[in-house]
């Protein structure tokens, strides 16, 4: 029996949230009246309620209307809020995204995008290409992907192309046909206390792909795979397709290989080999993180038919996502750039190509750490590759779903980085520090609440 027969109003707790507004977008679709709480009103929630969604931002079971059939809550709501316990005093049954959508995908065919970077990146230029397709997918991303303005898109097909988030083990609760990991990199240790508890939670969501599926992975995630975990996948035929490798002594590892990158000021053309066929995938972005994306969704798209001058032209057309080196100011002399950087590793990947697209300019940065438990445990991460930056201005850590950790704040970072110009301010000095500045190349980096303040930057700093 589909999940959702008979269901007519669902309410979200937390609605504004880009993973919980993508599933609210989706009811709304199928004709279910979606009502829902979040704590402030902002872009997207506007967008909900401009689409016919009914949002309010007081947290009062008045505002509850009679009949809900699905409620739904994101995590990030704190245990006394009055709406979330009126529910559960009600003898409501509660979901959390992950297990709705477990729900309503039982009769769709999955494609789940995992890994600890790159899944909304990958996820969205997959729902891109396959736009250009007879095959049209649903897609839920973690973005808002420019070319559309909305992170969900409804198609005329069995399936479905979803990011698979393994924060609070979310991903196993998917079973998909087809998975792709694109990094493995720790993260979310207050959920896993070890990396490598966590690449087992990653063992355990490919074991769930069905059988007969297909598991793609770039060269540097299967290195990282034990021969067991190869064979477990063999048993269930479940093929593994290996991609990437820019170094000739390597090619022999990889199934698709990665020829060269051809770095322009903002985008880059992606050289690569596929069953004796050389193509070239020019990706309007730039940066080597940004172009293994690209192949690892164009390779999914090409294992389900598309053709690669199909794939070509829609790689060309995808304009990016929201807050994923977003390109907010460039003139001849300035560059501002907006990104959700919020790892080391992806703080690693943007200096990195601000480097190379930029040469021979001051790079400066503005980080605002995210969660206390992130900041804590990867504290010389963040110090080591801030410090590949000019300069780096620290905000205080953003908490979200955390209360503060003694002893933990930006300073530790700040303490150990060796850069010499450093500092960290509140979020009402950042505009006067920065119009002190030289401003040659300018980023914002972070997960938290950074994104309110760039159209003020680029209002009084660049303008």
């Amino acid at each position: 029996m589909n999940f959702l027969e008979g269901k007519k109003r669902a309410f979200f707790i937390g609605v504004g949230g880009i993973g919980m507004s993508a599933l609210a977008r989706y009811l709304f679709n199928k004709g279910i009246e979606v009502y829902g709480y979040d704590r402030t009103e902002t872009k997207l929630t506007k967008k909900l309620v401009s689409e016919g969604m009914n949002i309010h931002y007081t947290d009062d079971v008045e505002f509850i209307p009679t009949n809900i059939d699905i409620v739904v809550y994101t995590p990030a709501i704190p245990a006394d809020h009055k709406q979330k316990n009126w529910f559960i005093d009600n003898d409501f049954t509660l979901y959390k995204r992950s297990e709705l959508l477990k729900e309503i995908l039982n009769e769709s065919r999955v494609i789940a995008v995992a890994g600890t970077h790159g899944k909304t990146s990958t996820s969205s230029m997959l729902s891109h290409i396959m736009k250009g397709s007879d095959n049209e997918v649903t897609c839920f991303v973690g973005g808002i992907m420019v070319n559309y303005n909305t992170n969900f898109l409804y198609g005329s097909s069995k399936w479905v192309v979803i990011e698979a988030d393994e924060y609070d083990r979310s991903f196993l609760r998917l079973y998909p046909d087809i998975a792709i990991i694109q990094a493995l990199d720790p993260d979310h240790l207050d959920i896993y206390g070890t990396g490598e508890e966590m690449v087992e939670s990653y063992r355990e969501f490919t074991l769930q792909i069905k059988n007969g599926g297909m598991l793609v992975v770039p060269d540097h995630v299967r290195d990282m795979m034990s021969k067991d975990w190869l064979a477990e996948l063999e048993d269930k035929n479940i093929s593994t397709i290996k991609y990437g490798s820019i170094k000739e002594a390597d090619k022999k590892k990889t199934d698709i290989n990665v020829i060269s990158l051809i770095a322009k000021e903002l985008n880059t053309d992606v050289v690569i080999n596929c069953e004796g066929r050389e193509i070239v995938l020019n990706v309007l972005f730039p940066g080597r993180h940004n172009a293994l994306n690209s192949v690892g969704a164009s390779i999914i798209a090409h294992k389900m038919g598309m053709s690669w001058d199909s794939i070509r032209k829609q790689i060309s057309t995808f304009k990016g996502i929201w807050r994923r080196f977003e390109v907010i100011h460039k003139t001849v002399n300035q560059i501002f750039i907006d990104d959700y950087a919020h790892h080391p590793m992806e703080i690693k990947a943007m200096v990195g190509s601000l480097r190379k697209s930029f040469p021979g300019k001051k790079i400066s940065v503005v980080f605002q750490p995210h969660l206390f438990t992130r900041t804590r445990d990867f504290v010389s991460g963040f110090a080591e590759e801030l410090d590949q930056s000019d300069e780096v201005i620290l905000l205080p850590i953003y908490p979200a779903r955390e209360l503060p950790i003694n002893g933990v704040t930006s300073q530790i970072i700040l303490d150990r980085m060796k850069l010499e110009h450093k500092k960290v301010v509140d979020k009402e000095e950042l505009i006067n520090e920065l119009k002190s500045r030289k401003i040659e190349v300018l980023a914002t980096l972070g997960a938290g609440d950074i994104d309110k303040l760039v159209p003020i930057i680029k209002e009084e700093v660049f303008n």
